[in-house]
């Protein structure tokens, strides 16, 4: 790990930053192909019902339409979306369960006909009893159990116990492109979709199973993708299934692109939760047990609520060694929409709760919330709550000294309320995040990746996604690194699945510990094939003389799960992760004694990643996640209203602006995970984790009382001051 590096730990130039900055890099809607009609949803409006029937208006003109029912899915597909669950359909046939499910499908070349013949379908429903809220639920679609200890003896040996009930809403992905396909059907009765996404190969797997063809019939491109956050990791395979139904019936291409508000209405958002704690511990604040019940909002369908639940309970006794815990987890179902990926899934929820919990332990017990988290954090040789022993990589008590050290630097507090009558107060957390799939997910994804021999330098080959956040960037400087090549002799695409092997999407933190360390190994091979060289001259040499002499070398390497590395999915016991990426935020914040308007002043966060591959994404990763967290916290008010997001506009659905967002201070920490390339862990979730419980430890300093829901909105703070 002391060797010194030429290209990791560098600030080159973005990959792909010069088309972006320029305009010359295309989005899905910059495309336009020859013979192409536009395709539309026509959705439910109501949340629960049996459809009596559809019917298009007689009077309307409907020449030049396509239009495409449960009925026109191919003799050998499936109606439903392949996931973990194969619940959802693409197109509703007797019922729906949600407002804004897909009902019909209409297609047009005429954009402006598409949208006027929308108003004339006509769905007629016989409603149905609708559960809408998470406390009125009583479907369970998952359900884990993580034990450790006796918790009932921990909790009658402990000298207090303490309770305390958490709520996060749902937040929105809200990335500046909106989902968007063209689906293109092929000659020899294949399908191929360019679009927006970041799972190619989930779309892949989708359309196999809607369309009943082969893999080699069916092809996905990733174009030019304008955010994802995790709302395009499954709804893509939604919209790239209706376009290719449309595409098969006309036997033309068809675009599909949703605007703002049916993006905000029809797709997935993060799962509202409901979090129960009881705490023993003794009066010197040993934590002695945690009894917690984690309990989400799916929706109405399962789509990636089994893994976002996963991590919820993993990560939601906190960072602290607790020797008695019993979670308990469920995902219960309602009449919205489904609920999905987000940013973290389900890790913020869960520490959200942990975190703003243990300080209302510390106010029990009369003791400073930061010797409270220093007495109990996690350090080498403790086992979390699913008995896994942390032997390396451990950073909680630095990430929590280097928070404090950088925030009470550049901090100038002004303590209590001052002459202008504002609130002020300061709050802390600190939290963890598992990096990659939880236990054998990486062993059974088995994800491969590849480089691609040529004359003036090697390419990279796979399906991992540039969503923003600078993969293509981090991936080429792992890969050059490893050859000692130019950074700019790496080439990289968008991918296709026609040319690149399925590395497994582009989630949970793991594209730049797993796939990056796959590609790491991938260059070993290449080295070895070529005999190695000293200089980049040699390398052109023997480059060129392999390619002459043998033709095209392309090397393809699949992940290989470490034999230390033991878990059981059964009773959840074990190593959840490889590694773990640590945090610590400290907020300060402020409260308009006249509004209850509540701001986040500053915040520092101090995040081992374990390797900076590229320091500036790095601090950037750190301060998107951080303010994503700012606005789940305070502003990111989802309205539910009869099931159905009743603000899915940027007008009302408020996110932090520039005057918003808080002064944030980044502190990288880099404690190395020998199992990543250069020691990396990734970066892209953890800051997410911390902020809220933060912002609302500090509104407890500043007001007095505890806000345990979340977005602390005016209307909610001067609910819980009144009540006080």
């Amino acid at each position: 790990m002391g060797q010194r590096l030429k290209t990791v730990g560098h600030n080159p130039a973005r990959t792909e930053g010069w088309d972006k900055l320029t305009g010359k890099a295309r989005y899905i809607d910059d495309y336009v192909v020859p013979g192409m009609i536009w395709g539309a949803t026509v959705r439910s409006t109501v949340p629960h019902a049996r459809i009596v029937e559809v019917t298009r208006d007689p009077a309307f003109d409907w020449s030049g339409f396509t239009v495409v029912t449960h009925r026109d899915i191919p003799q050998g597909g499936k109606n439903v979306v392949a996931m973990l669950t194969d619940d959802q359909p693409f197109l509703a046939v007797e019922r729906t369960l949600h407002q804004a499910e897909a009902v019909m499908l209409l297609g047009h070349a005429d954009r402006a006909r598409l949208e006027e013949g929308l108003r004339h379908v006509q769905v007629d429903y016989a409603p149905e009893p609708a559960v809408l809220e998470l406390d009125r639920a009583t479907t369970v679609l998952k359900q884990i159990a993580i034990e450790k200890g006796d918790v009932a003896r921990g909790l009658a040996e402990a000298e207090l116990v303490v309770e305390g009930v958490y709520r996060t809403g749902a937040q929105e992905q809200l990335y500046i492109e909106p989902n968007g396909v063209i689906a293109l059907p092929e000659a020899d009765g294949g399908i191929t979709v360019m679009g927006s996404l970041q799972c190619p190969y989930y779309v892949v797997r989708a359309l196999e199973g809607l369309f009943g063809l082969p893999r080699e019939k069916v092809r996905v491109i990733q174009t030019t993708t304008g955010g994802g956050f995790g709302g395009k990791e499954e709804y893509p395979s939604v919209i790239a299934g209706h376009a290719g139904l449309l595409a098969r019936k006309a036997g033309v291409p068809v675009k599909m692109i949703y605007g703002r508000h049916e993006d905000m209405v029809a797709t997935t958002k993060r799962h509202p939760s409901r979090v129960r704690h009881r705490t023993g511990v003794m009066r010197d604040g040993t934590l002695v047990a945690a009894d917690i019940e984690v309990v989400l909002d799916g929706g109405a369908y399962v789509t990636l609520s089994p893994v976002v639940l996963s991590r919820a309970c993993i990560h939601a006794a906190g960072p602290y060694r607790i020797p008695h815990v019993r979670i308990a987890g469920k995902v219960m179902q309602t009449h919205t929409p489904p609920n999905g990926a987000f940013r973290g899934f389900g890790a913020p929820q869960s520490q959200f709760a942990s975190e703003a919990h243990m300080d209302r332990v510390a106010e029990v017990l009369g003791m400073d919330p930061v010797a409270l988290r220093r007495k109990n954090l996690l350090k080498i040789g403790d086992a979390t709550a699913t008995g896994q022993v942390l032997k390396a990589s451990v950073s909680a008590e630095e990430a929590l000294d280097r928070a404090l050290a950088r925030h009470e630097k550049i901090v100038k507090r002004k303590k209590g309320a001052a002459a202008d009558g504002v609130k002020r107060g300061r709050g802390v957390a600190l939290f963890f995040h598992g990096s990659g799939f939880t236990g054998g997910g990486e062993a059974k994804l088995a994800s491969k990746a590849g480089l691609a021999l040529r004359k003036d330098g090697v390419e990279i080959l796979v399906a991992s996604t540039e969503i923003g956040q600078g993969t293509r960037t981090m991936l080429a400087q792992i890969v050059a690194e490893a050859l000692a090549l130019p950074y700019e002799r790496v080439a990289t695409d968008d991918p296709d699945t026609a040319r690149v092997p399925d590395s497994g999407p582009t989630v949970a933190s793991r594209t730049c510990m797993i796939v990056g360390g796959i590609l790491q190994r991938a260059a070993g091979r290449l080295k070895d094939q070529l005999g190695g060289w000293e200089s980049v001259a040699e390398f052109d040499k023997k480059a060129r003389r392999y390619l002459k002499e043998h033709g095209p070398l392309t090397l393809i390497e699949q992940y290989e799960h470490p034999k230390t590395i033991v878990w059981s999915d059964e009773t959840y016991r074990g190593d959840a992760y490889q590694a773990y990426a640590w945090g610590a935020n400290i907020a300060e914040v402020e409260v308009d004694p006249v509004t209850y308007q509540a701001r986040c002043t500053h915040l520092t966060a101090a995040i081992d990643v374990g390797k900076a591959i590229h320091p500036i994404l790095v601090e950037g990763q750190i301060e998107g996640g951080s303010l994503q967290a700012v606005g789940w916290a305070l502003y990111e008010d989802v309205v539910m209203r009869d099931g159905k997001m009743a603000n899915a506009s940027l007008t009302n659905y408020i996110i932090p602006t520039t005057l918003d967002t808080p002064h944030i201070a980044v502190e990288v920490l880099e404690n190395p995970h020998e199992g990543g390339p250069f020691g990396a862990k990734g970066v892209g979730e953890c800051p997410v984790d911390g902020p809220a419980a933060a912002i609302v430890n500090g509104l407890r300093q500043a007001l007095g009382v505890r806000v345990d829901e979340i977005p602390a909105t005016p209307e909610r703070i001067m609910r819980k001051v009144a009540g006080r």
